[in-house]
C-alpha cells in the first residue's frame, strides 16, 4: 500500500488481509518519499489496524532515502521492517544497527525481499543473519527483469528461485510469501498462481489489489474438511498414546508423528484465522 496514498492507508484498516505492507519504495515517487514517510508514521500512531501484521517496506540502503526511512520507522510502531533487494547478511545487520540506534524495539522484526539473482544465491546467508529475521517476500517482478525471463502461466523461469527461498525459510523457521500476480484481469491465472504457491510450500501471497484478497485467503487457508481431518488425526494419536499403543491407524492409514505435527499446524492456523476474522468483524 503506497505510503503516499492516505486513502489506501485508511482502507487498509478494513481489509480482510492477514498483513499489510505500507510502502516507501517502488510504489512511491521520489518527490513523494518524505510525505509518504510522514503519512505512515501518522497512520501507525493512529492505529486501528487490529490484529493485522504491519510491515513497512523501506528504500534500499544504497538509495538516498534508505537510512532515513529506517531511522524514521524504528519506533513508529510497525511489527516489522521489509528490506528491498537484499543480497547479503551484512545488509540485514546494517539495517538492524540503524534501527537499534534510533530506538527500535528489540523485537522489531526484519523481513527481506528476495528479488535479485544474488539475493537468491545468498538466501542461506541472509536467512541466518539475525534471530530477528521474520521472513522472505519474493519479488518476482524485479527477478524477471534481472533474469531476462518471461512471466509464463506456469512460472517455470522462477521455479528454482522459489524452491530455494522455501528451502531456506523452512531451514531457519521463517515465513515465506510468494510474489505478486501482475495481471488483475486474469482471475483464473491468479488463482492458479496461488495454488502453485501453496503446492510449493509458501505461507501466503503478496497482493496488489484488494479484490484478490478473498481468493488468496481461500487458497492458503485450511478448509473446514482439512481442519476436521486434522482434529481426527490428533484425537486418534492422543487416544492411542493413552492406551499405550505403538501404532495409530485412522481410516485405514498409518498415522505417524509427522502427520500429527502437520495436523497441529493446520489447526493452529485455522484458530489464528478465526481470531483475526473475529477481530475484523
Amino acid at each position: 500500500m503506497p505510503g503516499s496514498n492516505t486513502r489506501a492507508l485508511e482502507k487498509g484498516r478494513t481489509l480482510p488481509a492477514d498483513a499489510l505492507i505500507l510502502d516507501l519504495e517502488d510504489a512511491v515517487a521520489p518527490d513523494a518519499k518524505e510525505a509518504a514517510r510522514a503519512n505512515i508514521k501518522t497512520a501507525l500512531a493512529q492505529g486501528g489496524y487490529g490484529k493485522r501484521e504491519i510491515l513497512v517496506r523501506v528504500n534500499g540502503l544504497d538509495s538516498p532515502w534508505g537510512a532515513d526511512d529506517l531511522a524514521a520507522m524504528a519506533d513508529a510502531g510497525s511489527d516489522g521492517i521489509l528490506l528491498p533487494k537484499v543480497e547479503s547478511g551484512a545488509t540485514v545487520l546494517t539495517a538492524q544497527k540503524i534501527l537499534d540506534e534510533h530506538g527500535g524495539p528489540s523485537d522489531l522484526a526484519l523481513w527481506c525481499m528476495i528479488e535479485t539473482p544474488l539475493g537468491v544465491l545468498h538466501a542461506e546467508e541472509i536467512g541466518k543473519s539475525t534471530p530477528r529475521l521474520g521472513g522472505f517476500v519474493m519479488g518476482t517482478s524485479d527477478l524477471a527483469k534481472d533474469l531476462h525471463c518471461l512471466h509464463t502461466p506456469q512460472r517455470l523461469p522462477f521455479i528454482a528461485s522459489l524452491n530455494i527461498a522455501v528451502l531456506v525459510a523452512r531451514a531457519f523457521g521463517l515465513v515465506v510469501l510468494d510474489g505478486v500476480h501482475l495481471d488483475l484481469a486474469d482471475e483464473a491465472g491468479f488463482e492458479a498462481a496461488c495454488r502453485q504457491g501453496l503446492e510449493l510450500g509458501f505461507d501466503g501471497k503478496t497482493l496488489i489489489h484488494p479484490k484478490t484478497i478473498a481468493v488468496a485467503n481461500t487458497v492458503f487457508g485450511p478448509t473446514a474438511e482439512e481442519v476436521d481431518h486434522a482434529t481426527k488425526i490428533i484425537d486418534a494419536f492422543e487416544a492411542a498414546v493413552a492406551e499405550g499403543k505403538g501404532v495409530v491407524v485412522l481410516d485405514g492409514k498409518l498415522v505417524e508423528n509427522l502427520h500429527v505435527e502437520n495436523a497441529k499446524r493446520v489447526r493452529a492456523l485455522a484458530a489464528m484465522i478465526a481470531e483475526l476474522e473475529s477481530a475484523q468483524a
